[in-house]
């Protein structure tokens, strides 16, 4: 879900522009799943933009006082979450920590790195959720943490309807800064894309899996 709807189109244009987010509808990349898409999403390029990443890091603390504000702790998802989820613990004054979907096969066999508190509170920060799937691997390592988990605050969201479904069944919630919804509108109205793609575009959205094929 959208936190705030202008927020969502200022960061869409803003990742467009710095070419966080590329759309392509009619040369789509392949996911390592082995669907086709026509857009790639690389969120960790905001770090290299202070300006940008400054309004990232203060819109998801604004969302995380709004829709999560008993929050003790913030955790990154590995890899893409932990740079920016450390930027929002610093923000809100708060403890940080991040979990990997799964333990390490070496060392300690840790899944969660940092100093953590039964009980805690906890909101995850991803930089993009798409199916969802990652993020709830690490919901089985917070609860045998015995944290209690709040929700997910992401950057960007491609809206899937299964992403919703699969939050949903983890019994958790998640909302984003932006999304593929205002992605859409923006790159059309900035002549990024054109109306004539606008069907083939929602058409992956709404059956990503056989997209393209």
């Amino acid at each position: 879900m959208i936190f705030d709807d202008k927020v969502a189109l200022t960061l869409a244009e803003k990742l467009l522009q710095i070419k966080a987010i590329k759309l392509q509808a009619h040369k789509p990349f392949k996911w390592a799943s082995g669907w086709n898409s026509p857009i790639y999403c690389d969120n960790r390029v905001t770090l290299s933009y202070p300006d940008l990443r400054t309004y990232i890091k203060k819109h998801l603390a604004q969302l995380i006082s709004d829709r999560f504000p008993d929050v003790q702790l913030i955790m990154g998802v590995a890899t893409a979450g932990i740079a920016q989820g450390a930027l929002v613990a610093e923000y809100l004054g708060l403890p940080f920590a991040y979990v990997r979907p799964e333990p390490k096969k070496h060392g300690m066999g840790k899944q969660i790195e940092g100093r953590v508190e039964i009980g805690q509170r906890v909101v995850l920060i991803e930089d993009l959720v798409s199916t969802g799937k990652s993020c709830i691997k690490t919901f089985s390592a917070l609860e045998e943490a015995e944290l209690e988990l709040l929700g997910t605050a992401a950057i960007f969201s491609y809206g899937f309807e299964q992403a919703r479904e699969n939050f949903k069944n983890a019994g958790s919630i998640y909302y984003s800064l932006s999304d593929y919804n205002a992605l859409l509108k923006i790159a059309l109205q900035n002549g990024d894309i054109k109306e004539a793609d606008l069907a083939l575009l929602n058409e992956w959205r709404n059956a990503p899996e056989v997209w393209g094929r």
